[in-house]
This record gives structure tokens, sequence and C-alpha cells, in this order.
């Protein structure tokens, strides 16, 4: 079983940044990919970004990229997830997840991010 815990959200005015981190129990932390998601109120869940289990490769979707970055911390067990110049399109409930082999097995419990206009 593993546990992983979101924290670093909050409320922040647009244009302003946040960095959100997931701290994961466990043996192997650093075997594994990691991704983080965002749900907002009546919409379904998204993919924001993936890094590997080394962390040389990272993936973005199209809507935050150039804007978010997602590293690790194989050492602390922790990924995190860099939110620059924050919309309030950004507003929603962060998840981080782990992944076996191709499904995230693993997710948080989340961590809410508002950005007021």
């Amino acid at each position: 079983q593993v546990l992983l815990i979101e924290s670093g959200g909050g409320l922040v005015q647009a244009g302003g940044s946040l960095r959100l981190s997931c701290a994961a129990s466990g043996r192997f932390f650093s075997t594994y990919a990691m991704g983080w998601f965002r749900q907002a109120p009546g919409k379904e869940r998204e993919f924001v970004a993936s890094i590997s289990g080394s962390g040389g490769s990272t993936s973005y979707a199209e809507s935050i990229k150039g804007r978010f970055t997602v590293s690790r911390d194989n050492a602390k067990n922790t990924v995190y997830l860099q939110m620059n110049s924050l919309k309030p399109e950004d507003t929603a409930n962060y998840y981080c997840a782990q992944r076996t082999g191709s499904e995230y097995t693993y997710w948080g419990r989340g961590t809410q991010v508002t950005v007021s206009s």
C-alpha cells in the first residue's frame, strides 16, 4: 500500500505562483513514474503533468505547458509541481498519483488551488 499526501495548495491571485508537494510512502519510489492531475467543480479529472522515475522524462498538458514544472526528489520520496503565471481557470483540486505499469494505481486525496482574478 502506498500513501500519497499532497500539500501546498491555497488561494493566490492571478499571475501568482504556488508549489505543490506530494510525499509518498512505500519503497522503491524512484522506480515509479508519478503524475499530477486536477479536477475543477463540474468537470472531469484531467492530466496535468507526469515525470519518470529517474526524473529524466516529463510530460505536460498543453494548457499548462510553459507555466508549470514537475520535478522530484527521490531521496525525499517527494514529487513537486511548480505553478507559475496562474490563471483563474487553473482553479481545481490537484492530485498526485503513482503509476504502476500503464495505470495510475495510487492516488492522494488532493490539495485545493484557488486562483482569484
